[in-house]
Parts: structure tokens; sequence; C-alpha cells
């Protein structure tokens, strides 16, 4: 945040530190085995008394200290001048905490200097014994530039407790300092063996060849088991926060680690061959190719090392932006740009917001991600992001995934990043849903004659919009599923419900006769029922035609899980296919009574907002392909699943399997959290900052959306979901409450920790609820049934159980609520933009008006009187308030 910062774009990401650190590290590991090698092998060559051996030990010594200290010394330059210009704040820690330890180090160095030319260049020319004790004195000092350098660069891993004291000395002896200090030194040794190897094939002549590369390998087989024991040291004294960053939550260290596990056991084979008399030339392949494992190798070990501090640069004190641990809140508060001393814009508008973001990419970013480059490009991680998406990826980046560290800087500026990625490196624009792509509907109400009808029957959806997936190739937890019911009343002076001698029967409009070729739920059947579901047919077996059943509790007609789907057989898009209705006596099979009922249905779910870049069907609904894979891909990296290789092969995924959630016949894993508080919970950490807006990004409720889904009366007077609801994050909160009180705290609680209530002041007062059963009441804000004097729900006055729900209860005479007032969200009167009468038909139809039935003094429509008495619920009598 205090240094200007250096913008490297294609080469950013990492690419400079592999480039020159890796290759400096695998260096400097050699310089300090290579010291012991050229002592041991000399005093090899002095007890057999081997002159070939001797003039290998020179040709080698020139090898190495060229090597060493000419590459390794530039290299290592290059280090201070890289790290320094990509993360100074760390870089001025590490210098002022441990200024006497690099000091020291570098006199050691300066030493290693000294003894390795006056090893090379006095060899042969003075005593032996004097010329093994330079080389005595060469390997120590360079075994302490490794033990000075590994305590340093391992705090930065560990601080241990200079976090609290800021003692050098805490710093330096670390948690994992003498662990990684036996494991280097281990490690040191065996890249003494590998550059052996490579000597050995160039200077080593015919006969002696064969017996130095026997020599050299007996340096890689060795330290193996003690770099193996060390390592498993070195993992068991690391925080366990690190060491499941390591093991278990960073995509990036997953094939490292493979590699670092796995090419073990691929230098014993290399070690082996290496002890066989083999071709000259073979030879020369195998000593370069354990050249190059070991680089790949030391890569490795340096990747996990440095990913595995993530999100930190030195842990738990800076983090990868630069920023220190305690800066956060002022951050939050005053932002990136006035508190960045090397910016430009610090006042954001509408007109340089794209440029600021550029300058807050700068900032924020390109220390980990480069842009079109080899190494964590951001291009490929952020194409599928729509504006809104990029902005919840970067509300909730750190929170859950914490191998980033949080975006700490406003909300504009989030939104001014978001803008540069997605229009400034995307080049992508955001395009609205034009009005008039809303296809009308035309439909007139079936006839009513109130003064001949003997019989009513009223008619409902149990939901005033079914909401469904439609990527049944790779995923569904949504599949198509409409419930319908009825009640057929006998008019009179004292009305009737009829319940027995009566068959509704229901039929869907013939251009939805089948459903569309998108659909394919069918291959979940046998997972929902355990038989086999022929095409066309629903989860309880039901059609789109036939008849209703009769439930003797609700005192109504059902049909449960039609598969409606909202395309025509031509494959276009109509959320809002009818269903027709006819009542006839069962003995003679006389007409009784017929209406129309609308069955909304959308796949207007806004997964394409975060995980894709484009609807399915008529550029407005629908989970096309990529989108589906993208979100399996996103589970199998973040859960270590492998759901998007399994769908491939033709086994996609229903998520209630794992998930509990409320399909029939499925049952879902009890460990899990249930389907709603894992959807609900995860999402809200990103999603959460959206107010109102969230629950549009993902259910199709929004008003400029293709499907409309919260239509009724609520909507007319401008309540928004969380009237009832709450916010994202409570309704979040409570769900995942209840799963806590379930047994499932680790899962619950790592999606509630970053989650904040603005229903209540403390956690302990979150109110749990359990999942599509504790809904709001209505009688919360329609208190004995009078006009409501709030329009918030009270937190935590939930329904107990399902029969308590609205869709579920009925009035004092036997009516179901839903009968006289429409579906929940789409309560009458309900606008529909796909036509003026599609939500309020059964009102329409029997008196004429778009209000509730029996409303504004409509008692005749079952009544054959005038009624003064308010039979079915209290204050009915009252002129209907929300009159259009």
């Amino acid at each position: 945040m205090n240094y200007p910062v250096w913008e490297l774009y294609f080469s950013g990401g990492g690419l400079l530190m592999v480039v020159i650190a890796v290759v400096h590290v695998y260096v400097a590991h050699f310089a300090v085995g290579g010291g012991l090698f050229l002592v041991l092998t000399e005093m090899k060559a002095y007890r057999e008394d081997d002159r070939a051996i001797l003039a290998y030990v020179k040709s080698h010594t020139r090898f190495f200290l060229l090597l060493t200290m000419v590459f390794g010394g530039i290299t290592g330059v290059g280090i201070w001048f890289t790290i320094s210009l990509l993360s100074p704040t760390a870089t001025s820690t590490l210098v002022h905490t441990f200024v006497f330890g690099w000091a020291t180090e570098w006199v050691c160095f300066l030493c290693e200097i000294v003894a390795l030319f006056l090893y090379y260049y006095r060899f042969g020319k003075i005593k032996r014994s004097s010329h093994l004790t330079i080389g005595w004195l060469y390997f120590i000092f360079a075994w302490l530039s490794l033990f000075f350098i590994n305590g340093i660069i391992d705090f930065m891993l560990t601080p241990g407790d200079w976090l609290e004291t800021k003692s050098f000395w805490d710093g330096f002896f670390n948690p994992s300092m003498l662990p990684a200090l036996v494991f280097r030194t281990a490690l040191c040794l065996f890249l003494a063996g590998i550059f052996g190897f490579v000597t050995t094939v160039f200077f080593a002549g015919p006969d002696l060849k064969n017996k130095m590369l026997g020599y050299c390998s007996r340096w890689l087989i060795f330290p193996l088991p003690v770099m193996v024991l060390s390592a498993l040291w070195y993992l068991s004294v690391l925080p366990d926060t690190v060491k499941s960053m390591i093991l278990e939550h960073s995509p990036e260290i997953a094939p490292a680690l493979a590699l670092f596990g796995g090419l073990l056991p691929v230098f014993l084979i290399l070690a082996l061959i290496m002890r066989l008399s083999i071709p000259a030339r073979v030879q020369v392949v195998v000593a370069f190719a354990c050249l190059l494992t070991g680089l790949v190798y030391m890569g490795a070990f340096e990747w996990i090392r440095e990913a595995g501090r993530r999100p930190y640069l030195i842990y738990g004190h800076t983090y990868s932006t630069a920023v220190r641990v305690g800066e956060e809140a002022t951050l939050y508060k005053d932002g990136i740009l006035k508190t960045a001393r090397w910016v430009q814009h610090r006042n954001l508008t509408p007109e340089n917001e794209q440029k600021a973001g550029r300058e807050i990419f700068r900032i924020a970013c390109v220390g980990c991600h480069s842009i079109g480059g080899p190494i964590n490009d951001i291009l490929p991680l952020t194409v599928d992001y729509s504006m809104m998406g990029m902005q919840a990826q970067l509300n909730g980046q750190g929170k859950l995934l914490t191998y980033m560290p949080p975006f700490m800087g406003t909300g504009d500026e989030r939104r001014a990043l978001a803008r540069y990625i997605v229009s400034g490196l995307h080049h992508r624009k955001e395009t609205a849903l034009e009005a008039g792509a809303l296809n009308d509907i035309p439909m007139q109400p079936p006839a009513f004659d109130q003064a001949a009808a003997q019989y009513v029957l009223l008619a409902w959806k149990d939901k005033g919009m079914h909401g469904m997936t439609d990527s049944d190739r790779y995923w569904s937890f949504q599949p198509p599923g409409s419930s319908i019911y009825a009640q057929l009343v006998l008019r009179g002076e004292t009305p009737e419900i009829m319940t027995e001698g009566v068959s509704i029967a229901y039929a869907v409009e013939e251009d939805h006769a089948r459903p569309a070729s998108q659909v394919e739920f069918w291959t979940f059947s046998k997972a929902l029922t355990g038989r086999t579901i022929p095409a066309g047919t629903g989860m309880t077996g039901n059609t789109l035609d036939g008849h209703m059943q009769f439930d003797d509790n609700q005192m109504a007609f059902y049909a449960e899980h039609l598969p409606v789907v909202p395309y025509k057989n031509d494959g276009s898009f109509n959320p809002y296919p009818l269903v027709r209705l006819e009542a006839r006596a069962e003995d003679t099979g006389e007409l009784l009574a017929q209406t129309t009922l609308v069955t909304p249905v959308s796949t207007e779910m806004g997964c394409k907002n975060c995980h894709g870049t484009a609807w399915a069907v008529e550029g407005r609904t629908g989970i096309d392909d990529p989108t589906a894979a993208s979100i399996l891909a996103v589970h199998d990296r973040i859960n270590k699943t492998n759901l998007l290789s399994s769908a491939r092969k033709g086994r996609p995924v229903l998520c209630q399997t794992c998930h509990p959630g409320n399909l029939p016949h499925v049952r879902g894993k009890s460990e899990h959290l249930n389907l709603s508080a894992a959807m609900h919970g995860f999402h809200a950490n990103y999603l959460g900052d959206l107010g109102d807006d969230a629950c549009s990004a993902c259910h199709p409720s929004s008003s400029d959306g293709a499907t409309h889904g919260f239509r009724g009366i609520h909507r007319e007077i401008e309540l928004t979901c969380a009237n009832c609801h709450f916010s994202l994050q409570d309704h979040a909160l409570s769900l995942l409450a209840a799963e806590k009180q379930a047994g499932k705290n680790v899962r619950a609680g790592m999606l509630m920790r970053h989650l904040t209530s603005q229903a209540v002041d403390t956690p302990d007062l979150i109110a749990p609820r359990t999942a599509w059963t504790s809904q709001p009441d209505c009688l919360n804000c329609h208190v004995d049934f009078e006009p409501p004097e709030t329009d918030q729900v009270e937190y935590g006055t939930w329904t107990e159980t399902v029969d308590h729900l609205y869709r579920r209860r009925t009035d004092d005479a036997g009516l179901m609520c839903m009968a006289c007032h429409g579906a929940t969200h789409a309560i009458y009167p309900a606008m529909n933009p796909y036509g003026e009468y599609l939500n309020n038909l059964q009102p329409l139809q029997y008196q004429g008006t778009p209000y509730p039935i029996g409303s504004n003094g409509e008692c005749r429509v079952c009544h054959t009187i005038d009624m003064e008495d308010e039979i079915h619920h209290p204050n009915m009598l009252g002129e209907f308030r929300n009159t259009r």
C-alpha cells in the first residue's frame, strides 16, 4: 500500500519468483551438499590412492565454483531485487526483524567465497590436510548460511510467538525451523548426488565412470529416508490452518503435493538404474532426467511452502496484498484509493470507475495474478462472471476459501475492480432483458352463470411459481413437480364442500402435452423413486392429464408432482402453462363445473450470473451446459469430489442424494447440511450484501426477469422478499442454526462465521428454523385478520409444522386459504406481464374482479343469499383495501 507497484501482467502471478527463486534455491542447496561431496570424495581418492578420482574432484570443483558462486550469486541478488519489487512490505519486515541474522549470513557467504576460491586454486598445491581443512571450512560456512536463511524463511510460514513478542529469537527459532533444517540438510546431500551424476558422465573417464555413478547413487539413496521422516515432522509442527491449507483447501497445492510425494520413488529408480552397466548415452539421459526431476521436486517443495501460508506472505502478519493484519478496518472504511500512496484516482466517479478499478487491480491483485501469463492468469478464472457475479466473488473472497485474502476496500471500490475485470479485461457488456421480449398469453376466464350454476370449482397451485432446474445432463435439485389442488363447492344458503360422489379430471394445455427436449429429468427417475419413471410421468406417477385424488384431512382434491415444464412442444419458453379442470358426477358423468388454472413453472435460475455467461433458452432463461459443468467443477475443487467427471460419463448428480431435501423418496445423507441450509449458507457469504436484490440473483423473482415469480398483491404494494423472509444473511443464519442444533456444528459453523445478522444484535439470539417447514405466518402481520400495522414479519415467529403453512391451512368452514386468496407469492390480485388474466382466473371467472374470492361482498359466489356473518374468518366482510 505504501510503495509503488511494479506492473507485471504477463509475467506476474509469481512467474519471476518461480524462474529466479526456484533455480537459485536449487543451486544454493547444491552449494551446501556439494561442499561435503567435494571433501568426502577427495578423502575417498586419498584413501584409495586413486588419481583418477582426484582428477574428477578437481574438474567437479571447477563446475561447482562456476555454478554456485557465479550463477548462484547472480540469482541470489536477483531474488532480492525481485522480492523487494513484488513484496516490499514483507521484505521490509524481514530486513528490519532479522537485520543481524542477514548480516551474519552474509559474513558466512563471504567466507564461503574465500574458502571455495582457495580450495579450487590451491588444489594440488598445498598439503592434503590443509586442502581438506579449507574444504571442511567451506562446507561449515555453507551449512551455516543454510542455518540462518532457513530460520528466516520458515519464520514466514510459522512465526510462532513472534507475532506477540516481536523477538528476534522467537522469530528465528520458530516452530518449523528445526524440522525444516533437517529436511533441507538431507535435501542438500541428495542434490549433491544428482549433480555428481552430471559431472561424472562428462568428466570421469571410461574406467572410472561406473564406479563414480554407483558412488553418487548412494548420495541419492541414503538421504531419502531422512527426507521422508523430516518432511512428516515438518508437516506435524505446522498450525492446523496451514496443514489443512496444504492437504485440503488449496487447489493449487494438490499437483505440487502429488509431485513432492510421487517423485521420490522415481529418484530411487533412477539411482538404481545408474548403478547398472548401461550405455554411455543412456547414462547422460538418466543424469539429465535426474537433474530436471530434481528441479521439479525443488519447485514442488517451495510451491507447497509458499502456498501453504496463504492468504499471507508472513503468516498472521502480512497478507499477500501487502496489507498488514490490523489495517483491515481502515481499508473497509476509507478504501484502498484513499489509503494507498501511489494512485492517480483517489475519488471514484462513474467516469473513472474502470480506470480506478485498474489501479485497484494493480495494488490488490498483481501480487498473485498475471494477465494472460502462464501462472495464476486472471482471465480464465474470471471469464464466466457477470458484473454482479464478479462483485459477489469479491465480496465472498477469503471467507470460505481462505487461500485468498478478503477484498479489503469499500463497496464502490469492489464495484470498480469488478468493472475493470469484466469490462476492461473481458470487454463484456451487460445486456438487460427487453420488456418486449415477453410474449402475451391471451386468455379469457371460463364462463360462469351465477344465477344458474349449482357448483363452484375452486383450484390453485401449491406455489406461486415452481422453480426447476433444466441442467439434468449434469445435475438437478428441482425436477419438474407442480402440484395442484381443488375444492368443489355445492352452492346454497349454506354451501357444502363436496367430498364424495364426484371426480375431478385435469389436463395440461395441448402445446405443453409433453416435456420439451431441453428437459431430461427422467435420468433421475430411479434415484427419486427406486423405479424407472417413463418420460412424461412425474415423481409420484402422475402424468400431464388424469384424475385428482381426495385428501380427507384437507377436504380437497389434489394431483402432486405433475411433470409440467416451461417449454412448449416447439421448444419456446412459456412459464405459465394452463391446466383445465372438470368436475363430474361419478355415477352419471354429468359435468358439474369447470375452470382453468395457471401452473407457473420457471427455469430462470440465476446460476449464470456467477458460473456462466448466457441463458440456455431464448437468451432469458434456462441453465446451459457450460454453466452446469462450471458449477460441478467448483464443487469438485472445493469439496474434493469427482462429480463433473461422473456426469460426463452419463451419471448426473441429484443434489439431494447427499444433501437432505424435500423430494419424495430421496433421503440424503444425515451428516450433510440439508440442501436449503447448504445453498443459502454458502451463497450468503457471496451475495449477502446485495440487500433485496440477493434473492433475485438466484430465484426468478425479479420484476425485470423473464418469469416474474413474485407477482401478488405484496409485490404491488412494494414489499420485498425480506419483509417476510428477512435478509439473505438472516435467512441463512436461521437455517444453519437449526443444523447446528442437529449436531452439524463444524459444517454449519464454517458457513456462519462471516455472516452478520441484521435482525438480532448477538449470535445467541439467532432463531433456528427448519427448512421447508418454518415459514412466515400471514397472521404475524395480519393479526386477528386486521389490516397490518407493520410491513415486517416479527423475527423468529415461524410456523411450527407443515400443517401450519399457508398452503396447508383451512378457514373455519373448511375451505383452504389458497382457494380464495391464491397461491403463495401470487396472492390475488396478481399482475402478470404475460397476460392480465393469467393469475386471477378464478376471481375473474366467478365474480368478475381480480380480488380474493368473496371479497367486497361477493359472497354470492358460493352463497345464494347475502351474508352478514363472517363465517370464514374475522374481518372478511370489510372492503378490500388494495384495489386497482
